[in-house]
């Protein structure tokens, strides 16, 4: 798996789009901080554009190198090799190659502007980590996704509408169901339902992070008293860590089922 992995990341990173990714990111990073002219605001700038752009990176990301690189797959699945090896290594390949540019491409005009003398050090360094949780999740989807579909049209269909789901339509459905059923108590049910969406719970524990939940309402005041605590904390990075785990345990077994 380990050279499988090794391949798929330096194929990657003489990819082309892997340097656009990285100069996006480092141009964004530029931009923002000549904006902003101050690391605390860039970050919360930052932030929206993190949320929404790195889960639909990875999710194209993922299904677009699987389906390219199906002949190769192929080869590999003649050979004395285990399936979950190939499939695993390949994802792990995407997802690290991904999570470097990332972090390349925002730290370096940070580190420049003088972010390890700043007080927004902790702030970024959560951002980074939210996005590389995010990079892995949403690639592990679509590697699901991928692997269940034949069909490259179909498959790149279902991914982007997964992504669309996550990040526009199931806030729009979580903040109808409060204001529809206002009248009960909703404490737990806010709680349960930001854990079923990782951007969500993503976006929660950045807020927090930065010490802005108010905008989040009343919601907010909840999500503060519960992510704002070391228990809570610690549910965060397990179920963003399950959201990670449960789909890659899912590509190990539809690879050692599935017919090629």
């Amino acid at each position: 798996m380990l050279k499988i992995l090794k391949y798929s990341f330096y194929d990657l990173s003489r990819s082309l789009w892997s340097y656009v990714y990285f100069f996006f990111y480092l141009l964004l990073g530029v931009v923002l901080l000549f904006l902003n002219n101050d690391l605390s605001n860039a970050v919360i700038t930052l932030m929206n554009v993190i949320i929404i752009l790195v889960p639909l990176i990875g999710t194209i990301f993922g299904v677009m190198y699987f389906y390219n690189s199906r002949e190769f797959t192929e080869l590999l699945l003649a050979q004395p090799v285990r399936r979950s090896s190939i499939f695993l290594g390949q994802y792990l390949g995407v997802a690290i190659s991904l999570s470097a540019s990332l972090i390349l491409g925002l730290g370096l005009p940070f580190i420049i502007y003088g972010l390890f003398q700043s007080g927004a050090i902790w702030d970024f360094a959560s951002l980074l980590v939210s996005g590389v949780f995010l990079t892995f999740i949403f690639t592990a989807l679509a590697f699901n996704i991928a692997l269940s579909h034949e069909n490259k049209i179909k498959g790149f269909g279902l991914a982007i509408l997964l992504w669309l789901f996550l990040a526009v339509v199931y806030d729009g459905i979580f903040l109808l169901s409060l204001v529809y059923f206002q009248d009960y108590p909703l404490d737990k049910f806010s709680l349960v339902a930001s854990m079923l969406n990782p951007i969500d719970l993503s976006r929660i524990l950045i807020l927090l992070k930065l010490d802005i939940s108010a905008l989040l309402g009343y919601t907010g005041a909840v999500f503060k008293q519960f992510f704002g605590t070391g228990l809570g904390a610690f549910t965060s990075i397990a179920v963003l860590s399950l959201w990670v785990i449960l789909p890659v345990w899912r590509i190990k077994y539809i690879s050692a089922k599935k017919d090629f």
